[in-house]
């Protein structure tokens, strides 16, 4: 970095008052390209050409550019493939050919930085990570010695990050080896889930899946092979990429651990299975769901232990905690907690109810399905084959003399009415509603259809909720804020606010992130919100009420988070900027 200042400042790009401008500021700014970008002492076009001409007379090399804080370098990537007349190349946007990937030795992928894409009828497409290797490329070319090969250019963090996850697929190409004797061995495709490999296989896709901390797993058949993606802290990341002949023996087997159909392909199935991994339950809940290529296959893993979380524990900013906790205290009334799907409500709902159970109490359940069990409770599963859905469970329910009752998801207008009316009779209720917000899901339930006075008279709180990725602690660093986002979140910082970022490293899978938590607003509705809903006020007068309340926004709360260095200004512009 200190290298190519000196360089610009030797070629007069930059001048020594623009240098001297940046450090005798207060506080003193760091000497970056951001930082110079910020102050307009250097154009962004002049910084993109300088790079992309030094990499190509190989003063710098791609692995450089990327530790450059505060730069797209996906322009100047492709500026330098232009110069260089190779391709560049997006590797998370494309598919790896892995017959391809296979003739080439894992050892000279590693040596040189690079991996094969594709093979046509005029060459072989390889990636690399530093375009000017000459030795690299004829080494790689004696491998294909029919076909030229085609230079291509992509990040080296992406080529890193892809050597790594087919580096476990190295690893157990034995066992892939044993699935195609197994399958060469057999009659026909009805009994290719009978091979014993095949279940050493799902074994292993499960504990790689469960030890990295998944809560999905994608297994999808594609044109050219078999690929099965995990998601973790709610981005999916890939994890196997296997020949498209595994996809059948696999898809089969799990079929078979889900009690489903395997001859039916064209409907979609639902199942389930349970299984000990690492000497701790999961249950597994299987979507299958048929496509173009074949079916794609879901399983979502369910952590039994993970439903005794305590609330305190969830990962709420003490104000949120506090203003929360105390409305699942009332003796009735109606508490909702808000989100997208995957915004962690029900765990959320699991930890009020275990925060507030006793014995003194009944608290009966209704989910869709039952996804943990708790001792103490009464709990209902859905089932709208046989005529039990929300609305008539709750009102088996009412009979039952409860005194807490929590409903999985409010859908529709019916749950909805009956719910407020348990709410206005004596009962605590807790759910949840699909909003974006909390004050959003005032309009949404008077667009329901429900009176003013109801609602005004069973609402007592509403918490709205993210889940935002945090920086992974083994390679968290200060980091500079790109200019533009500063603006954009300015009004909410302090004097000289410190970021944080994950640099990515083996243990966050080279994201930089490890982990989530929770960032929210709750709502509590006062007597004068009330009046206001009971005559119908706009979201406008409701959100100007609750801010003079001292009402803090989700997206304040996630900008508190980053400047905590829990997580990035990045990150909660992604999940809660709406």
């Amino acid at each position: 970095m200190v290298k190519l200042i000196e360089i610009m400042l030797k070629e007069k790009l930059i001048t020594k008052n623009a240098i001297s401008t940046l450090v005798k500021s207060r506080p003193p700014k760091k000497i970056s390209f951001a930082n110079l970008l910020a102050a307009k002492m250097i154009d962004l076009s002049t910084v993109e050409i300088f790079l992309a001409k030094k990499i190509r007379k190989g003063i710098i090399t791609l692995s450089h550019l990327e530790k450059i804080e505060g730069i797209n370098i996906v322009p100047i990537m492709e500026e330098v493939a232009k110069g260089l007349h190779v391709d560049y190349v997006d590797l998370d946007d494309i598919e790896i050919d892995m017959k391809l990937f296979s003739q080439v030795p894992y050892k000279q992928l590693l040596k040189y930085n690079i991996i094969p894409i594709e093979e046509t009828d005029l060459n072989v497409l390889i990636v690399f990570d530093d375009p000017l290797d000459m030795a690299a490329q004829d080494a790689i070319q004696r491998l294909f010695p029919r076909k030229p090969i085609r230079i291509a250019i992509a990040k080296p963090q992406q080529i890193n990050a892809h050597l790594q996850r087919l580096e476990i697929n190295e690893s157990i190409k034995g066992l892939v080896g044993d699935i195609r004797k197994d399958l060469a061995q057999e009659s026909g495709p009805a009994d290719d889930d009978e091979s014993p490999a095949v279940l050493k296989l799902i074994d292993i896709v499960l504990k790689s899946a469960i030890f990295a901390d998944a809560s999905d797993i994608h297994i999808e058949a594609t044109e050219k092979s078999c690929i099965i993606r995990i998601r973790v802290d709610g981005i999916l990341r890939q994890s196997f990429t296997f020949d498209k002949d595994i996809f059948n023996p696999l898809a089969s087997r799990m079929k078979l651990l889900s009690n489903l159909d395997i001859a039916e392909k064209r409907k979609p199935q639902d199942g389930r299975f349970s299984g000990t991994v690492a000497k701790k339950d999961f249950d597994f809940r299987v979507s299958t769901l048929p496509t173009i290529f074949g079916e794609s296959i879901v399983l979502r893993i369910l952590d039994k232990s993970k439903a005794m979380i305590r609330l305190e524990d969830a990962g709420m900013s003490k104000f949120c905690y506090d203003k929360f906790s105390e409305a699942i205290k009332v003796p009735y009334g109606i508490v909702l907690v808000t989100g997208p799907t995957g915004s962690g409500k029900t765990t959320t709902l699991y930890g009020a109810i275990n925060a507030i159970k006793d014995v003194k109490d009944k608290i009966i359940t209704v989910e869709d399905p039952v996804e943990y069990q708790m001792s103490g409770l009464q709990q209902v599963n859905v089932r709208e084959s046989v005529g039990l859905g929300f609305a008539d469970a709750l009102k088996s329910i009412l009979r039952q003399d409860p005194d807490k009752i929590m409903i999985g998801e409010i859908r529709n207008q019916e749950t909805l009415r009956i719910a407020i009316q348990a709410a206005l009779t004596g009962h605590l209720v807790l759910s949840t509603l699909h909003t974006n917000d909390a004050i959003s899901s005032i309009s949404r339930i008077l667009d329901m259809g429900i009176e003013e006075y109801l609602v005004s008279g069973a609402l007592v709180a509403i918490q709205a909720q993210r889940l935002v990725r945090k920086i992974c602690k083994h390679c968290k660093k200060e980091a500079l804020l790109d200019p533009l986002l500063y603006k954009e979140v300015e009004q909410y910082l302090p004097e000289n606010p410190t970021f944080y970022k994950g640099e990515g490293c083996k243990e966050c899978g080279m994201t930089g992130y490890a982990g989530r938590e929770m960032i929210s607003e709750v709502l509590t509705i006062s007597e004068t919100l009330a009046r206001m809903i009971a005559k119908v006020a706009s979201k406008e007068d409701l959100t100007k009420q609750a801010l003079e309340e001292g009402f803090v926004t989700m997206f304040e709360d996630g900008v508190n988070k980053a400047l905590e260095g829990k997580s990035t200004i990045e990150e909660i512009f992604r999940v809660a900027r709406l």
